[in-house]
């Protein structure tokens, strides 16, 4: 040990230039670098790049070169000069023309995201989030330091339409969702979708609303994934009325007569004591377990990142945590801490399902 060649060391290093990594994946693109070689005829040189992303000849081949040596692009040589293009996992994920797209993920969490992480050390202090720190915006209120801009939430709302755009199949698949054919999606995380059922009677017969809840941002990415899973499912969007509007102005909903945006009040974030806690990257509120009891019958489906039981890991799960700190003051949990919220709010049947993907599943019945 205390070698520059051991492997203590060699790991250190990984970890302290591990940000470096994440800059030059935002810097790509920001810049458009991925987007102008997928609309290029073929592969381009360093000036052609250069002059497409409006940037420097020389910093433009440094970030290039970063590029390849992570997989991003590719590059060959042809009479001693070099073109790159995209690699496979560049044209799927950091693309704007593919549904896969993570473009507007990226950009946010390198604008907003990352400028939270650099006052980690005060959160952990504080355990406060850091908006009023990094942006100057008070977080009392944290749905008005989040969407602290019309531009801001756009940006927020693409990014939660491109989460879901990956990972809204698997957790909608994770358990057999066809009894429920009414479903509520009532707004409220970043990176999280719960699903409260209740029972009504309606022309005398009982049906089962079943309830999505995404990402504050009411894009309704999840909706529209529940419409092509479960054919002849109606979903209510519930949000705040600014973000109801931005959806209607920015989002398509094909499918008008089975998606109905409506203005909704979320739980305030200060009754969280009180609240179910429902979100894979944020923590925020959205069920106050005071109102359980009109739920009656139904139940709830909460699509998280779940920690093991030890809170050892995944590490990926303990970062979301430290996201949520910053970001919202939540938290990740493990299966039995979400059994024990969803039983003193009167749930039962408790299921839980590892998808193998990034987000988990809870089912749970009233």
């Amino acid at each position: 040990m205390g070698s520059s060649g051991d492997d203590g060391y060699r790991l250190l290093n990984e970890y302290t230039n591990g940000f470096m990594v994440s800059q030059v994946l935002f810097a790509a693109c920001e810049l458009g670098v991925f987007d102008l070689l997928a609309e290029a005829p073929g592969p381009l040189d360093v000036a052609a790049v250069a002059a497409g992303v409006e940037a420097s000849s020389h910093g433009t081949e440094l970030l290039l070169d970063t590029c390849v040596s992570l997989k991003l692009l590719k590059v060959e040589t042809r009479a001693g000069k070099a073109f790159y293009q995209n690699t496979e996992l560049s044209s799927a994920y950091l693309t704007r023309v593919s549904p896969t797209s993570q473009c507007n993920l990226l950009k946010y969490m390198g604008r907003t995201s990352y400028g939270c992480w650099g006052h980690l050390a005060d959160a952990v202090r504080e355990g406060k989030n850091q908006y009023l720190q990094t942006f100057g915006v008070p977080a009392e209120d944290l749905f008005t330091a989040i969407y602290r801009s019309e531009g801001e939430r756009l940006q927020f709302m693409q990014a939660l339409q491109e989460v879901w755009s990956v990972n809204g199949r698997s957790v909608l698949t994770a358990f057999d969702l066809s009894g429920f054919p009414l479903m509520c999606d009532l707004g409220g995380s970043f990176a999280t979708l719960a699903r409260l059922v209740s029972k009504t009677r309606h022309g005398g017969r009982t049906q089962v609303p079943d309830t999505l809840c995404p990402l504050p941002g009411g894009p309704g990415a999840l909706a529209k994934e529940c419409l092509s899973l479960y054919p002849g499912c109606k979903v209510t969007v519930f949000d705040v009325p600014e973000v109801v509007r931005t959806a209607k102005q920015h989002f398509s909903f094909p499918e008008e007569e089975d998606i109905h945006l409506q203005e909704g009040v979320l739980v305030s974030v200060r009754e969280a004591e009180t609240c179910l806690m429902v979100s894979p990257s944020t923590g925020f509120c959205v069920c106050d377990v005071d109102c359980a009891p009109r739920f009656l019958g139904g139940g709830i489906l909460v699509i998280e990142s779940l920690l093991d039981e030890d809170r050892r890991g995944p590490l990926l799960t303990q970062l979301y945590s430290l996201n949520m700190l910053v970001q919202t003051e939540g938290q990740e949990r493990t299966p039995t801490h979400y059994h024990m919220l969803l039983s003193s709010a009167g749930f039962r049947d408790f299921q839980f399902k590892k998808t193998g993907a990034i987000y988990d599943a809870i089912l749970v019945r009233k």
